[in-house]
């Protein structure tokens, strides 16, 4: 049977629905991830921002790894959610060779998880 997932996902956590058949398992995985801070102002907090910068991209990019050994047998992905999180993750599966498994990359604002099995079931259907 084809496993089809579909994942929220945002920089603090993703939901993923993977569906096979008429199965269906949800799966929640936290980035731990404290807010990104923008620094502003004088030039001596270039460096300490550049540091804070490097660290974020540094902890994003473990987090997008969980995120793709959870969902790296999938033969369909459907990737959504607010902001930067679903094309910076769309850009990790693309460099793992996994891109043509992605079928579509939406934005959509906060959900709940309901919404958000619901909203895969339809995809899917």
């Amino acid at each position: 049977m084809k496993k089809q997932v579909g994942l929220w996902i945002d920089h603090r956590e993703s939901v993923i629905v993977t569906v096979i058949g008429k199965a269906e398992e949800t799966k929640r995985i936290a980035s731990n991830m404290e807010k990104h801070v923008r620094f502003s102002g004088a030039a001596q907090a270039s460096s300490e921002e550049d540091i804070q910068d490097n660290k974020f991209s540094g902890h994003l990019n473990k987090y997008y790894d969980k995120v793709i050994a959870s969902i790296r047998d999938a033969e369909s992905i459907l990737i959504f959610g607010p902001g930067e999180a679903k094309v910076e993750l769309k850009k990790q599966l693309e460099k793992e060779g996994l891109g043509s498994r992605i079928v579509a990359t939406e934005p959509v604002d906060k959900m709940t998880e309901h919404q958000i099995a619901a909203k895969v079931r339809q995809y899917f259907k």
